[in-house]
């Protein structure tokens, strides 16, 4: 009888171990996006970065793969919402701040596939800037596809009189539809408060599929203390004041950079802690350029900040992808990347198929992500009209090497970072004319570049929603 028992016991454990092996084959992967704020290639050490200490980041890239080539634009709302919504920003970009709520979201794509969705960081796409209608809407994260957020400037800005204020030290927040005001919030971190609610949404959601979006609001300015550096001074909103000196604010930046890199680290460590890291994608990426306030030591020379320009300092932006057993372990690639291939690249790793109301501007890279060739694209795209502060718009294609901008200007970027040698017809080698004409015939393709009369100003803010498939033109 005894032994009887211990073979059925023996049956249903062998059981039980192929339904839970069954059961990872069928499920969906996870996917947690972590996106940086005003801080780029530069600034980390798996890129060359001298100045900073990034271990977790490198890790990942070294288990992973790291893509040499990604493009954001200059800017971080055109970036965001480019990244969100997959399109061009010629099709749907109209304000700084905003983010119009008829625009279909990755989070609500994969919602829709059965994942538990997940935003926190930072969110500044109410309209809060231009009192957009719907501005004061706290749901609207609901709204974009996510069941929970944790997020700074959803509905109040940074004014402490109107009940909001900085993202740092005692952060007004606002958490699933409810107001933290700097007085619950008091004495504590904001990108901790923001990581910590990510990780109990892990917790919470390991035996489901579940999709993360982290915009971090670090390391964007103000330059202040991080907990590692603060010591003992208060912890108020009075140390967000960033210091005057420049020595000053770069070693906080460097604190900023280097605590950034802890929490990617802390996520890491949640997902394996569940046991979801054999099944879950970590990207990880930056919305724009460094902030001009601060030079960097890059590979023996000296990178300053280029936020809000279109030059490699502004566009150019790191992207290390790691899925333990599917990722090539320490893999290095130069495809072209561009902000609106991540929407069709989630869609795949969900085994959604991409209809109508999805964007056409993308190219999935998961190919790469599992090792294989793919269709790495010829060119990328940065439209830009930031309609915002003193930046001003331009439009350019380019390839790994040669950019060609709509007013004719064209660079060898790699041997000219700051765009200071333009190579009028006839100047670049036969492969730089070669790429000259085939950038020319791409160009002929899109709708008409920024600059808009009136600039930040302007009431006139032109889109072109149905504008034709210009990356797949036979699709």
């Amino acid at each position: 009888m005894k032994q009887l028992a211990l073979i059925l016991l023996f049956v249903l454990s062998a059981g039980l171990l192929e339904a839970q092996a069954a059961s990872l084959e069928t499920r969906q992967p996870n996917i947690i996006m972590i996106m940086a704020d005003d801080v780029s290639w530069e600034c980390f050490g798996t890129y060359g970065a001298e100045d900073y200490k990034t271990p977790h980041i490198d890790a990942l890239a070294k288990r992973g793969v790291r893509f040499q080539n990604c493009f954001s634009t200059p800017l971080c709302t055109p970036s965001r919402v480019k990244l969100m919504t997959g399109k061009y920003s010629f099709r749907n970009y109209t304000h700084f701040g905003y983010l119009n709520p008829k625009e279909k979201t990755f989070g609500q794509m994969l919602q829709a596939a059965g994942y538990k969705t997940a935003i926190a960081g930072k969110w500044q796409l109410n309209g809060l800037y231009h009192s957009a209608e719907g501005h004061a809407d706290n749901t609207r994260p609901f709204k974009a596809g996510f069941d929970e957020y944790c997020l700074w400037q959803v509905t109040r800005g940074k004014n402490v009189k109107e009940g909001g204020g900085e993202r740092y030290w005692s952060p007004a927040l606002e958490q699933n539809g409810k107001y933290l005001s700097v007085k619950d919030n008091q004495g504590k971190y904001g990108p901790d408060l923001m990581s910590d609610f990510l990780c109990d949404f892990i917790e919470r959601n390991k035996d489901a599929p579940f999709f993360v979006y982290y915009p971090t609001t670090l390391v964007h300015d103000p330059f202040v203390p991080t907990p590692d550096t603060i010591g003992n001074a208060p912890r108020t909103q009075a140390a967000n004041k960033q210091p005057k000196d420049k020595q000053a604010r770069k070693a906080n930046f460097i604190a900023m950079v280097n605590y950034f890199d802890k929490i990617v680290g802390k996520l890491v460590d949640k997902v394996d802690a569940v046991g979801q890291l054999d099944n879950t994608l970590i990207l990880f990426t930056a919305d724009n350029g460094t902030n001009v306030q601060i030079s960097s030591q890059w590979n023996g020379q000296t990178i300053h900040g280029g936020k809000g320009s279109t030059t490699d300092m502004g566009t150019h932006v790191p992207l290390v992808a790691y899925w333990k057993g599917h990722t090539p372990e320490g893999k290095v690639r130069d495809d072209l990347i561009d902000f609106t291939d991540f929407y069709p690249t989630l869609a795949a790793m969900a085994g959604v198929q991409l209809g109508k109301s999805d964007p056409i501007d993308g190219r999935s890279f998961l190919p790469q992500l599992n090792g294989e060739a793919g269709q790495p694209r010829d060119w990328v795209l940065c439209h830009y009209q930031p309609y915002w502060g003193r930046f001003t718009g331009s439009q350019y294609v380019r390839d790994a090497e040669f950019k060609l901008y709509r007013d004719g200007r064209f660079f060898n970027v790699p041997v000219d970072l700051t765009e200071s040698q333009n190579l009028t017809d006839g100047q670049a080698s036969g492969k730089g004319e070669q790429t000259r004409r085939k950038l020319q015939q791409t160009l002929a393709t899109m709708p008409s570049a920024p600059p808009v009369q009136g600039g930040k100003d302007s009431t006139t803010r032109p889109v072109y929603p149905d504008w034709k498939n210009i990356l797949n033109p036979h699709d």
